[in-house]
């Protein structure tokens, strides 16, 4: 993984929200995918840094988080 990086850094992607985010705002998460990885920000802040993790890592996050839902 690495550490938070500049907006600037991932400028230009495609950044979306989850589906479930609903239109009211609140705490969200938005995320970019790119060759390089993927990217994370905070949707409150967009200016602000973002996160960079591995295609695999990424997978992996949301395999466990999804099974996690199923319990």
């Amino acid at each position: 993984m690495k550490s938070a990086e500049s907006s600037t850094v991932a400028s230009g992607l495609a950044w979306f929200k989850s589906s479930y985010s609903g239109t009211e705002g609140g705490e969200c998460l938005e995320v970019a995918a790119a060759t390089t990885g993927v990217h994370v920000r905070d949707s409150k802040t967009a200016a602000g840094p973002v996160l960079t993790v591995s295609r695999d890592a990424w997978a992996g996050f949301v395999g466990l988080a999804s099974s996690e839902r199923s319990v």
